[in-house]
């Protein structure tokens, strides 16, 4: 699959195949795609928490609202912003920074036959602070990706629209 297909063919899954692995091998590709993003002054502002454990995936569906899709995923990745890796000229840009690694996630998942979902924590202050306290990291836990066998196949959402186009 080439680049164009592969980004028409990201869609976000919210129905896994329960009990179906994703490859260990296969999560390192995802994470080194996710550190291959780009990041203000190369500073890389990110950590990421792998999450196997059915009790942490269920204590994470209680917490956040929108990860229900937890329930059958084979695991998740919890994407965590560092903004202390960030200073001067480069400051704050870590939502950015982490969102492009997330995507560039994403698009890895799919080119290993993977299905993922992104569910957003930043801004969402107590959200995000809860996570954070579960799984005790030091980062600010920007999103949660679901991963796993997609045990769906919805239709794409995203299109062109020139209306949003303008040149000058």
């Amino acid at each position: 699959m080439n680049g164009t297909e592969l980004i028409r063919a990201r869609r976000s899954v919210r129905r896994f195949k329960a009990g179906e692995p994703v490859q260990p091998e296969h999560l390192h590709l995802m994470l080194e795609a996710a550190m291959m993003a780009p990041s203000a002054c190369n500073t890389r502002p990110w950590e990421f928490v792998v999450v196997r454990s059915r009790p942490v995936l269920d204590s994470i569906m209680e917490l956040h609202p929108y990860t229900k899709m937890l329930a059958t995923a084979a695991l998740a990745v919890v994407v965590c912003g560092r903004p202390d890796r960030q200073q001067g000229r480069c400051a704050e840009f870590w939502p950015q920074d982490c969102g492009a690694a997330i995507e560039n996630l994403l698009l890895q998942a799919v080119e290993l036959g993977y299905g993922g979902c992104w569910c957003g924590c930043w801004p969402v202050e107590d959200r995000a602070l809860a996570l954070k306290e579960l799984l005790g990291t030091q980062g600010m836990p920007l999103a949660v990706v679901a991963l796993g066998v997609p045990d769906e196949a919805p239709a794409a959402r995203g299109f062109y629209d020139p209306a949003l186009v303008r040149e000058i």
